[in-house]
């Protein structure tokens, strides 16, 4: 999957996590809890979506790398690289 696939992957779960917030001007570069009401359990929810949907594991060390859009992307890109885009 390639890295503007998996950041589609991970608006369309914050949309369903969080229907009610604006993603239309989320910024890339600035962690999601700064633009988005988010809390810990939400980002629970992102990790479980992504577990449940592509069966990889993150472990609780690397949820730093889950802060922005950019560094989820970046960390999420080798892990996902053989899964097929979304439809």
């Amino acid at each position: 999957m390639a890295p503007a696939d998996i950041r589609q992957v991970v608006l369309d779960i914050l949309e369903r996590i969080a229907p009610d917030e604006d993603l239309s001007s989320l910024d890339d570069s600035v962690p999601f809890r700064e633009q988005m009401e988010l809390d810990s359990m939400d980002f629970l929810d992102i990790v479980m979506e992504l577990r449940k949907q592509y069966r990889i594991q993150i472990p609780e060390s690397d949820y730093e790398h889950l802060v922005t859009m950019e560094s989820t992307v970046a960390y999420l890109t080798p892990l996902l690289k053989d899964a097929p885009a979304p439809a």
